[in-house]
């Protein structure tokens, strides 16, 4: 599973660069990389156990040298439904993850459409960031 995620992280973080979109004068993550995105889950042996057009467990990612106004969004998101997961340190500690977590069932406009209210939630917390999104098979 591990694998799986790690393969879709890289496939966001290479394909990130490459015909962003922006918001804000900020790249954000582009309907084209999410619609690429579901086609290698669909064409990758790795993701065939998964329902790819069903449920799948979706996690969410943030990211500010304040791990107290990450808190706050996760109140926010808490009491929206997400499982709040975790606020972690970078290596450095000059940076703080937010990590939450909701069983969703997306399609790329679906989940461009949620992509596009973290980013404006990101901005109106104040965050450094919305750093995206991973994806794994929704716990049975």
């Amino acid at each position: 599973m591990k694998k799986l995620l790690a393969t879709v992280a890289a496939f966001l973080c290479t394909g990130f660069a490459q015909g962003s979109d922006f918001v804000n004068g900020r790249s954000v993550i582009s309907l084209a990389q999410l619609n690429e995105m579901f086609a290698d889950m669909r064409s990758n042996p790795g993701y065939r156990k998964w329902d790819v057009d069903g449920p799948l467990l979706w996690g969410y990612f943030f990211t500010d040298p304040s791990s107290k106004k990450l808190q706050a969004a996760a109140d926010h998101l808490s009491s929206n439904g997400y499982r709040f997961v975790k606020i972690f340190p970078t290596e450095d500690r000059s940076t703080f993850f937010l990590h939450v977590e909701k069983i969703e069932h997306h399609t790329p406009d679906s989940l461009h459409q949620r992509n596009l209210e973290f980013y404006k939630l990101a901005s109106r917390f104040r965050l450094q960031s919305y750093d995206g999104m991973d994806v794994g098979p929704a716990a049975r």
